[in-house]
């Protein structure tokens, strides 16, 4: 796949330094990149790496050009321009429409004739599947799910039944959307399963990272909104909403009821409690432990960063008399 430098510059709208003639053929990092490689640089500290680039060209700002030794793509915001050109660059084999002879429909089901239905797939009745929308090898799609257009579930994917998504959703491998969410009550000694009786709806051009978990509404539905982003290992209890466009890293672990605002961004393995309200664009650090409301927007932190084990060993004892401490301060 060969581009010039101008065709690209033309899609992200951005002045060229050089040779606009120059022959691009693929994307990678200003250490690794050789000839024919197009590159970027949007954090300072990769600005050593640039004067010895072997890339073909670098996506930069106007004020990194001066150290640039190669053709520049000159733009405000390099990472975001990098994204939309490293699309350009993508070799994965497109999926012809159709229903594979293995896969196996259930009754009144309704597909578009342009979706791609692979090997093995099994849906069960009244499902529908829009315009585009790609089913990989393995998946399991439960009776009235609703898959909008363009949407893409790769291979094993799991969606119980009544379960919606939107347009332009990503699904990858291992995912669960819609199992019974943690509903039990506690009667006579026993541990009593409560029905779990909504759905999961699923908006637009949402991303959902390999085997996170979904779980169904216990009687309202979860919500994940348009535009959320979510990484590998997420566990989002019953009744749980994400507000548009948040995204959330890895193994980060939401109990049920909480609402999370639009334009958060949460840290890998960060833990939230149920039944909490996170503002519009706060920002919650890695590790956090979440437990109790967030009502104005701004950045979080818990629990304490990494030291030499001793040290670490003196400060937790020093904790445990913390409360001690303060009492005889205060004369109590």
């Amino acid at each position: 796949m060969q581009k010039t430098l101008a065709e690209l510059a033309a899609k992200i709208n951005a002045e060229i330094k050089g040779d606009s003639h120059c022959i691009i053929t693929g994307v990678s990092t200003l250490q690794s990149a050789e000839k024919g490689h197009l590159s970027f640089l949007s954090n300072a500290k990769y600005r050593q790496y640039l004067s010895a680039t072997k890339a073909s060209a670098v996506i930069l700002t106007k004020d990194c050009v001066g150290d640039c030794p190669v053709n520049a793509l000159i733009v405000e915001d390099p990472y975001y321009a990098y994204s939309q050109l490293a699309k350009e660059f993508i070799q994965l084999k497109k999926a012809s429409p159709g229903i594979h002879s293995t896969a196996v429909i259930g009754n009144h089901c309704k597909i578009d004739p342009s979706a791609s239905i692979a090997a093995h797939v099994v849906i069960d009745d009244n499902v529908i599947i829009e315009a585009h929308s790609q089913i990989g090898s393995g998946c399991v799609i439960g009776e009235g799910c609703h898959i909008g257009k363009d949407s893409h579930l790769w291979a094993n994917v799991t969606l119980y039944h009544g379960v919606k998504l939107g347009n332009q959703v990503i699904v990858h491998s291992g995912v669960v959307i819609g199992a019974d969410g943690f509903g039990i009550a506690q009667h006579q000694g026993k541990w009593h399963k409560i029905p779990q009786l909504g759905a999961v709806i699923i908006e637009d051009d949402v991303e959902i990272g390999a085997n996170t978990t979904i779980d169904r509404g216990a009687i309202d539905n979860t919500v994940i909104e348009t535009g959320v982003k979510l990484d590998n290992q997420i566990q989002v209890g019953h009744n749980v909403r994400i507000g548009a466009h948040t995204v959330i890293a890895g193994c980060a672990g939401i109990s049920g009821s909480t609402h999370i605002g639009k334009h958060c961004m949460v840290g890998g393995g960060a833990g939230f409690g149920g039944h909490l309200k996170i503002a519009d664009h706060s920002i919650v650090i890695g590790m956090s432990m979440v437990t109790s409301s967030i009502k104005e927007a701004g950045i979080y932190s818990s629990g304490t960063g990494l030291m030499k084990h001793r040290e670490w060993l003196k400060n937790v004892a020093r904790f445990r008399h913390l409360d001690k401490i303060i009492r005889q301060l205060q004369g109590k």
